[in-house]
């Protein structure tokens, strides 16, 4: 595994784009996804739509993945 940010494409309501994210971010994102059934481009959408204007969408998926993991810890 690599600390460096790797790209990834997404298509969030139709519109292609990519995201540049550590592999541990990546696969930990992807994890989610499978656990909560649905595909990773609609959960990508779901965190576009509710992240803020001030916050990228690489930065809100890390955010969302470190909640997830955080709350599933407590």
């Amino acid at each position: 595994m690599s600390g460096r940010p790797v790209k990834h494409s997404l298509t969030l309501k139709g519109h292609r784009t990519s995201v540049s994210l550590e592999d541990e971010f990546w696969q930990a994102f992807c994890e989610i996804a499978r656990q909560q059934e649905q595909p990773i481009n609609a959960l990508a959408a779901q965190i576009d739509e509710s992240r803020g204007v001030d916050i990228g969408l690489a930065s809100a998926i890390r955010l969302f993945v470190l909640r997830h993991y955080r709350d599933t810890a407590t």
